[in-house]
């Protein structure tokens, strides 16, 4: 169990979207401190946040933010990139860029972090996925956010004997800037923090944050076809 009252909380991605939203959330359950990062740290509006310029693909940018917050407990990679290319017709620094961000960003960060984490007496990381962790609609995007997933759950192995738990979050359409020409469903960005971060206090392996994620989880031991109706044909 992680408790987030006077936690000390590093989010990356914290001026918008869900990352602001757990920025918020964490203020609302106590967090005693709370870095949000983000390429200008003038975006970061709440104001008891500390602002962080991160580049999350650049490992002396990384170094940095470490070095700036050696109290933290908790680890949220939440930045995110969605070029959404194709495998086949896009540029293949297109896709180059998807992992960068979603794949090794995240991997920087944790890397930079643990050894702080498990200083500091041990604590939580939470890393956001997406539900096309589990289902390819997404060109490179869907397999970045697929990586992700299976980088998470090896941490899980390797970081449990440092004393860090790991929670791994998966969601559909939420209602932010990314998805703002979407006509779809969308899940309220504070009501996906609050999910998320009631996962990382109950120590949850996965936080299924609608029922778009809750089904396709569900559907991953059926045929292929059932996922890809287009095969079906």
């Amino acid at each position: 169990m992680t408790t987030l009252k006077n936690a000390n909380v590093f989010v990356t991605g914290g001026s918008r979207g869900i990352g602001k939203a757990l920025v918020e959330e964490l203020y609302a359950r106590g967090a005693g401190k709370v870095y949000a990062t983000a390429r200008d740290p003038r975006s970061v509006t709440h104001p008891d946040a500390v602002p962080v310029a991160l580049e999350v693909t650049d490992p002396s940018s990384v170094a940095a933010a470490a070095a700036q917050a050696q109290d933290v407990t908790v680890l949220i990679n939440n930045a995110g990139a969605s070029v959404g290319a194709s495998f086949l017709d896009s540029p293949l620094d297109d896709v180059r860029r998807e992992f960068e961000t979603n794949f090794y960003g995240p991997l920087l960060l944790t890397r930079a972090f643990a050894p702080v984490i498990e200083r500091n007496g041990g604590g939580h990381l939470l890393n956001v996925h997406s539900v096309l962790s589990w289902i390819a609609l997404g060109g490179s995007y869907s397999a970045s956010k697929a990586a992700l997933w299976s980088q998470t759950n090896s941490l899980r192995l390797e970081l449990q004997p440092r004393g860090i738990a790991v929670t791994g979050l998966h969601v559909g359409y939420v209602d932010t800037d990314l998805t703002a020409g979407v006509d779809a469903p969308k899940s309220d960005p504070r009501d996906v923090a609050r999910l998320a971060l009631d996962g990382v206090e109950t120590g949850a392996h996965e936080v299924l944050a609608d029922d778009i994620s809750r089904q396709v989880k569900a559907g991953l031991a059926a045929d292929l076809a059932a996922l890809y109706p287009q095969l079906a044909k």
